[in-house]
């Protein structure tokens, strides 16, 4: 089955690049372009095609004035059928030179072939586009240019683009989008999505210090043979409703509101869970055989995206390991710079390791993913982007950069760590510079990107999928550790400290095996 990631709160599509928002080019009320070409012609004629306006024009070298006397007054056809057959006859019938240098056969070939161009013409609704139709057409560009797939599923886009423009209705911009809502069905894709200007609003306040909602990040179960039907919980924001409620990653939402989630799309699902501050939503919750039934109060979560703590180990004086712990929980637009603060704020107490805990960090920004990597590496591939036709893209680093390249560092994973925390573990792994704890990542490996339209509406689509430097394919498998941590580890640093001080704990780990490869 299909996974994503979504967090409740915001309903942000995590890890998206960077938003290029090409202007999409929309067709006039006059078709630009019409080029026909023919195998035949070209070895029987030795022509050379140009483009003209409206039309098709052929140029030969022994035969152009006598073609120019027939695209000139092509040109002026308006491609209204009737005018242009009656041009095509008139032709026809003055055309002796050109029954001398072409058999009539191939010329009857050729006439046909017009005539069928001026018909589809004709029939075609683009020369009187209204304003609804070229929202539909810049919604049409957009994945024109930008999906990952470019059979589109198997599909004819262009052809697509033609039947709608002749059969959806779009008279007015709920009928519109509906029709682009349809298009996008037609890819079989959950992430590529359709965002009405209030949810394409909301998504991006995401990116942003603090959202209204229950503080959960969803997806959709990663099994699809026999596994509970619903939508799974990758993470709960530390501190956040769906956390003091209980609410633990891999619990399935088996309900919101009493509405099944059995067919709810995951971004449907983040609009129910969002609401007003202080009103009420409903859960119904399956964690391992016990079915939870939780009433949530929704509240402004902060996203303060980092945590981070000194953890002295017992030791001899002032040769005791120091360790810099540092949490980060989503990649908003601060991350990268409050990494950097904890890691000098770390550094001036003397830290000589670092601990990056990724657990239940479910994604966000994926230009945060990339300059977090930075800090870590002084050199090295962090990413491939890939399409259909392989790599496209890559992002590495030169170290101009690096803060914090020399001291031994071990990252902690889990199944909610997802997306860009993905990127991030992938480039940390692969380039040698840390250690990996946990449990294999989410494995969400494909990337979208957000489209702003024209009306305020947007889009957000699966532009490219991505390989770690490694060239590995997380995409539904993760990110896999080096090291497993024990059941009983906790997630807060305050624990974490105190599973590195106290050999007798349960979940201790020395110090040596944190940083051993």
């Amino acid at each position: 089955m299909s996974m994503e990631v979504v967090p409740a709160l915001s309903s942000f599509p995590h890890f998206t690049l960077p938003n290029t928002n090409p202007k999409p080019t929309l067709i006039s009320s006059n078709l630009q372009v019409l080029l026909w070409r023919s195998p035949l012609m070209n070895a029987q004629l030795n022509h050379s095609y140009s483009k003209r306006r409206g039309c098709i024009s052929v140029v030969g070298a022994s035969r152009r004035s006598l073609w120019s006397q027939f695209s000139n007054s092509y040109d002026r056809c308006n491609l209204e059928l009737g005018k242009c057959i009656g041009r095509l006859r008139k032709f026809m019938n003055s055309s002796e030179k050109m029954r001398k240098h072409v058999s009539s056969t191939l010329f009857t070939r050729f006439v046909v072939s017009v005539l069928m161009v001026s018909f589809a013409v004709s029939n075609s609704p683009s020369w009187a586009l209204n304003e609804e139709n070229l929202l539909f057409l810049e919604a049409w560009r957009t994945i024109d240019r930008a999906y990952v797939d470019k059979t589109f599923n198997g599909q004819s886009w262009f052809r697509y683009r033609e039947n709608a423009l002749r059969n959806e209705p779009m008279n007015t911009r709920e009928e519109t989008y509906t029709a682009i809502r349809k298009m996008l069905a037609t890819l079989d894709d959950p992430f590529t999505r359709f965002l009405e200007p209030e949810k394409f609003k909301s998504l991006r306040s995401g990116t942003k210090s603090a959202v209204t909602g229950v503080g959960l990040s969803i997806g959709y179960p990663t099994a699809s043979d026999g596994s509970p039907a619903g939508l799974v919980v990758i993470s709960a924001a530390p501190g956040g409703p769906a956390n003091r409620a209980g609410i633990l990653s891999g619990d399935i939402i088996l309900a919101i509101n009493d509405t099944s989630t059995d067919s709810m799309g995951i971004y449907d699902a983040a609009d129910r869970l969002q609401g007003s501050e202080g009103s009420s939503v409903e859960l119904t919750i399956r964690s391992g055989q016990e079915i939870k039934h939780l009433a949530l109060t929704r509240e402004k979560v902060s996203l303060n995206p980092v945590k981070s703590r000194l953890c002295v180990i017992p030791g001899s004086g002032k040769d005791s390991p120091r360790i810099g712990y540092i949490k980060l929980t989503t990649f908003n637009q601060n991350a990268s710079g409050a990494i950097r603060e904890a890691i000098n704020t770390l550094r001036n107490d003397n830290v000589n390791a670092f601990v990056l805990d990724l657990r239940d960090n479910s994604g966000g920004l994926f230009p945060e993913g990339i300059e977090i990597a930075k800090i870590w590496l002084d050199k090295g591939v962090i990413v491939y982007i890939c399409d259909s036709r392989g790599v496209r893209d890559i992002y590495d680093t030169d170290g101009s950069s690096a803060l914090a390249t020399s001291e031994p560092l071990a990252v902690l994973v889990n199944k909610g760590t997802a997306s860009a925390s993905e990127i991030l573990a992938g480039a940390l792994k692969d380039n040698k510079r840390a250690v990996l704890f946990g449990e294999p990542t989410f494995g969400k490996g494909k990337i979208q990107s957000v489209f702003q339209l024209s009306d305020g509406s947007g889009l957000a689509v699966t532009v490219a999928r991505y390989e770690t430097p490694d060239h590995t394919d997380i995409d539904k498998v993760g990110v896999i550790p080096d090291h497993p941590l024990p059941r009983s580890f906790p997630k807060d640093e305050e624990g974490f400290c105190s599973c590195l001080q106290d050999p007798a704990s349960t979940c201790y780990v020395n110090r040596g095996q944190l940083f051993a490869r």
